[in-house]
């Protein structure tokens, strides 16, 4: 193998693991918020809105360095727009959105936007969805440099690597922070999922971010 090629395999690696360690900020955040007596789990509007707010600042400045860090030292500009997509790629998104749609509606037992507009009330609902708009792009990051780091390896740009990548790390992790092993399952094929959409759309930055995270958020 190319040691300049492995090299910079491994430079995305890290990319997409600094992506990764980028959502255990919110964790960070948790415990500091716990020194001062607050239980995330018992938030008060304000305190919800605030953590949310200093949350997605946090991870949008963690991404945009991540994305300086990678263009130092892979040389590779995320931010690129892909060919014209074709009838059969727009009707595989299609067939993403009522998979995760199926999915999400068992879940939630409705439809997840409408439940949480319901419990949360406008003024929580749209801090929430800032901060949900943060974690897709960092979801972002992590499938676009996971993926750039496996096919330097193994030479294969069909097999969506960074969507394993995300379900094992961010995935998977779900199972611990909520609490129950199904909800990290799903969030692993939700990570598999969010990785096809990059390869359907011809590796489109923004195309990735914006499908990518509304399919995330309904």
């Amino acid at each position: 193998m190319d040691k300049n090629k492995e090299a910079n395999g491994l430079n995305f690696l890290w990319c997409a693991l600094y992506a990764c360690a980028g959502f255990a900020f919110e964790l960070l955040l948790v415990q500091i918020e716990g020194l001062f007596g607050l239980d995330y789990r018992n938030f008060a509007v304000h305190e919800s809105v605030i953590h949310w707010i200093v949350t997605s600042l946090f991870w949008i400045l963690i991404g945009f360095l991540i994305i300086y860090i990678g263009k130092k030292t892979t040389g590779y500009q995320i931010v690129e727009r892909g060919k014209p997509m074709v009838s059969w790629q727009y009707l595989a998104l299609l067939v993403c959105f009522l998979v995760n749609g199926f999915i999400k509606y068992n879940e939630w037992d409705g439809f997840k936007v409408l439940k949480e507009w319901e419990s949360n009330g406008p003024l929580l609902f749209v801090f929430q969805y800032m901060y949900y708009i943060a974690e897709g792009f960092l979801i972002t990051l992590v499938i676009i440099y996971g993926q750039k780091a496996f096919e330097s390896w193994f030479k294969n740009k069909a097999f969506p690597y960074g969507g394993l990548m995300l379900g094992l790390i961010w995935g998977l992790s779900h199972a611990f922070t909520k609490g129950e092993l199904h909800i990290g399952i799903l969030s692993a094929f939700a990570g598999f999922l969010f990785s096809s959409v990059y390869l359907l759309v011809n590796r489109d930055f923004m195309k990735t971010f914006l499908i990518t995270t509304l399919i995330f958020i309904i």
